[in-house]
C-alpha cells in the first residue's frame, strides 16, 4: 500500500460523534507505533479516535461505502450525471479513476482509510495488552473493541478486493510498504478469528451515554454473513439464532419506525455510527466551498431532494417551497441518491414500505423523481444542507431474519424458512393473505428471499453484496434499463472486485506479484 497515506500521526484530538459524555471525551494524538499508554483514558481515546475514521467520506459518512455495497445495482442511482458515481455506478472503473477524489470519496480514499485503521488497531491490541497500567477487565474491553474494528475493515477489503495485504501485528512503514497480497480464504480466518473474541468479551449493550460504539451483536452479524458467503448455512443459521433469541434487539411494529431521527437508537437497531451537528472533522477536513465534512452526517444530502429538481410541474416550485417552509422543511439535499427506475416500477403497490422507500409526490406536489423518503431529513433546525446529526445505521435486526429464513431454506427448504420471513413480511403487509408465502419449493422460496432483502434493506449498503454472492450480479444490471449511462452495457465478470488503486501499485509493486491482472483490470 502507498506508505505516504498510511499517517505516522494516528489519532488527531478532536470532539466527535455526539454530546454523550463516552463521546466527548478528547482523543489523545498518538504520535508513533512506540507510543505507551499510561492510563486507560489514553487506550480508551485511541479507540474513539478510531471510530471517527469510520465516519469520513470514504466509508460511512457519505457515499463511501454506498458506492460499492449499493450503486451499480438494482435499487439505487443518481438523478444526473455524477462525476463520483460514474465509475462505480456506470462501471467505467479502471486504475487511475480509483484514484480520483471527489469530495474525499475514491476506491483511493476508502483502501486508505480502511488500512489506516487497521494500523491503528494493531497498535491499540499491541500496547494494550499486558499494559499494567490499566486494569485487566478495561484491558480486554479495550482489545475486545480495537478487535472488533480492525475485522469490521478486513471484512470490507475482502468484500472489494478480495486478496489484498493482511498484518495483524505492529510494523514499521517500511516493512508495510513491502506487503504482497494474502488470500482472501486466508484474511476471512483471521476476521472469523477476530469476530469471535470480540464476541466473547463485548458487552450486549452500552449505556444510553456510550451508545455508537459496537457490541458483541454488531460482531456476530458480521459472523453470520461471512459463513453464508462461505456457504456454511448451519454456522450461519446458528449464529442469526444466538442473535435472534439471545441478543436484546427486536422488530418494530412498523417499518417507518426504524427510520425515525428521532428514535435513533431504536430496539431493532443492533449498530449505528452516531454522528454530531456542527462538528468539523480533522481527518476529514472540510473541502473547499463546504463548512463542514467527517464528522457531521452527509448522508442525509444525498438522499434529500433539491429544489431545483422539483416538482415536476416547474411553475409550481415557489408553492412547494412555500409549503415546505409552513412544515419547517426544505428540499435541501442533492438529491443525488433516488430509486433506481426498476425499483419503482417492480416495488409492489400493495407493500407497506413502499410509501417510504418510493416517494413520488410530496405535499400534493408530483415530483420529477422517486426519492427514498427513509433517509430524508428535511428539518430546517436539526438538518440543515451537509450538516446532519443523523446516525448512520450499519446493522439491524431485520436483516438477521431474513437472513435466517435463506440459511434454513438452503438447509432443509422452506417449511422452516416461511417463520423467519413471515416476522419481517408481516408489518409490510395489511393482511395475513398478502405478507403470507405458501407452497413454494426450494428454489422459489430463494427468489423470493432476491426480492425480499431488496425491499426490506433498500439503499441499506447490502445489494451488491448480496447479488455478488448469489452469482447474480451480471445477470441482473445486464437485464435493466436506466436513466444515465449503460450499466447494463458497460459491466463484466471483473467489476465484482475493485482495482487496486495505481498510485498504490506504483509504491509498491509487490501488489502486483500475484495477480498481475489487478483483479482483471489489466
Amino acid at each position: 500500500m502507498k506508505t505516504k497515506n498510511i499517517l505516522i500521526y494516528i489519532f488527531v484530538a478532536f470532539s466527535l460523534f455526539s454530546c454523550e459524555k463516552f463521546l466527548e471525551e478528547e482523543p489523545r494524538a498518538i504520535v508513533a507505533p512506540e507510543t505507551f499508554f499510561a492510563s486507560e483514558n489514553d487506550a480508551r481515546q485511541a479507540i474513539q479516535g478510531t471510530y471517527a475514521i469510520l465516519k469520513n467520506n470514504s466509508i460511512y459518512g457519505q457515499v463511501g461505502l454506498d458506492h460499492f455495497y449499493d450503486n451499480g445495482a438494482d435499487i439505487i442511482e443518481p438523478n444526473r450525471s455524477a462525476n463520483f458515481v460514474e465509475p462505480i455506478g456506470n462501471y467505467s472503473m479502471n486504475e487511475s479513476l480509483a484514484d480520483v477524489s471527489v469530495q474525499k470519496m475514491s476506491v483511493s480514499d476508502t483502501w486508505k482509510d480502511l488500512y489506516r485503521i487497521i494500523f491503528n488497531t494493531n497498535i491499540i491490541i499491541d500496547r494494550v495488552t499486558g499494559n499494567e497500567a490499566i486494569l485487566e477487565e478495561a484491558r480486554a474491553e479495550i482489545i475486545a473493541e480495537a478487535t472488533f474494528l480492525r475485522a469490521l475493515c478486513y471484512w470490507h477489503i475482502s468484500n472489494l478486493w478480495g486478496d489484498a495485504p493482511y498484518y495483524t501485528e505492529v510494523l514499521q512503514l517500511e516493512e508495510v510498504s513491502q506487503l504482497g497480497r494474502t488470500d482472501k480464504a486466508t484474511i476471512l480466518s483471521g476476521v472469523l478469528s477476530d469476530l469471535q473474541l470480540a464476541q466473547s468479551i463485548l458487552p450486549s449493550s452500552y449505556p444510553d451515554d456510550q451508545r455508537g460504539r459496537a457490541t458483541k451483536w454488531a460482531a456476530a452479524i458480521i459472523e453470520a454473513k461471512i459463513y453464508m458467503k462461505q456457504q456454511n448455512w448451519q454456522a450461519g443459521l446458528d449464529k442469526c439464532l444466538e442473535i435472534i433469541n439471545q441478543s436484546p434487539h427486536t422488530l418494530l411494529p412498523t417499518y417507518a419506525e426504524v427510520f425515525d431521527p428521532l428514535n435513533e437508537y431504536n430496539a431493532e437497531i443492533i449498530w449505528s455510527l452516531d454522528f454530531a451537528k456542527d462538528i468539523e472533522g480533522i481527518f476529514d477536513p472540510a473541502f473547499p466551498g463546504q463548512n463542514f465534512a467527517g464528522n457531521n452526517s452527509w448522508r442525509p444530502a444525498m438522499f434529500n431532494p433539491r429544489l431545483r429538481d422539483e416538482p415536476k410541474n416547474t411553475d409550481e416550485r415557489g408553492a412547494l417551497g412555500d409549503a415546505l417552509a409552513a412544515n419547517g422543511q426544505a428540499f435541501n439535499g442533492t438529491g443525488l441518491q433516488v430509486a433506481s427506475k426498476d425499483f419503482a416500477e417492480k416495488f409492489p403497490l400493495n407493500d407497506l414500505r413502499r410509501e417510504i422507500n418510493i416517494v413520488d409526490n410530496y405535499l400534493g406536489f408530483e415530483l420529477n423523481f422517486p426519492y427514498m423518503a427513509k433517509f430524508w431529513n428535511l428539518d430546517l433546525e436539526t438538518s440543515p444542507r451537509f450538516n446532519h446529526s443523523d446516525n448512520r445505521m450499519v446493522f439491524r435486526l431485520a436483516d438477521v431474519y431474513l437472513m435466517a429464513a435463506e440459511c434454513e431454506n438452503e438447509l432443509n427448504g422452506p417449511a422452516n424458512a416461511y417463520q423467519y420471513i413471515h416476522a419481517v413480511r408481516e408489518r409490510a403487509y395489511a393482511t395475513q393473505a398478502e405478507w403470507e408465502l405458501v407452497g413454494l419449493s426450494q428454489q422459489e422460496f430463494k427468489e423470493a428471499m432476491y426480492d425480499e432483502r431488496k425491499w426490506e434493506l433498500a439503499g441499506e449498503a447490502h445489494r451488491r453484496y448480496d447479488l455478488i454472492r448469489w452469482g447474480i450480479l451480471l445477470d441482473v444490471v445486464q437485464n435493466l434499463e436506466y436513466r444515465f449511462w449503460e450499466p447494463n452495457v458497460n459491466i463484466k465478470p471483473y467489476h465484482v472486485l475493485l482495482p487496486i488503486p495505481l498510485q498504490e501499485l506504483e509504491q509498491n509493486p509487490i501488489l502486483l506479484e500475484s495477480d498481475p491482472t489487478n483483479n482483471g483490470y489489466r
